[in-house]
């Protein structure tokens, strides 16, 4: 079986893409450091890929034979670091790559610990309610 379909070629250039992209691309490998303090950077992944082809009669060819096959097929990858999510002691908290160009949605994320935590604060524990009793 000859390797010049338009759907072989499609099949390739998407697994090649998906060995440039992977889950540890977007959420990286955390990186502990001495003083225990856990890093995770977090990184935003763009990527397209266009491929295309075409089944062709060439000039000299023989009556019966198959016709010429052309085409090809091409990927793009672009890898942004957004944040990155720190672990101190049991807080977690996210720090933006780039606090200038934050997205509302990365605020609301970066905030989402400390509201949390603040509203741990307010309602009262019911383990605590019954011990002042």
């Amino acid at each position: 079986m000859e390797n010049n379909s338009l759907g072989e070629l499609m099949g390739l250039t998407m697994e090649k893409l998906r060995e440039m992209v992977d889950v540890n691309t977007i959420v990286g490998k955390p990186i502990t450091t001495d003083d225990g303090i856990t890093l995770i950077p977090v990184s935003k992944v763009s990527f397209g890929f266009a491929s295309g082809g075409s089944d062709f009669p060439t000039k000299n060819q023989a009556s019966g034979q198959k016709n010429a096959f052309g085409g090809g097929g091409g990927a793009g990858v672009k890898i942004d670091p957004v944040a990155f999510i720190v672990i101190k002691d049991g807080f977690v908290r996210m720090i933006s790559a780039n606090p200038a160009y934050a997205s509302p949605l990365e605020k609301a994320i970066e905030m989402a610990p400390g509201i949390i935590d603040k509203v741990k604060e307010i309602i009262p524990n019911k383990k605590d309610e019954d011990t002042e009793m």
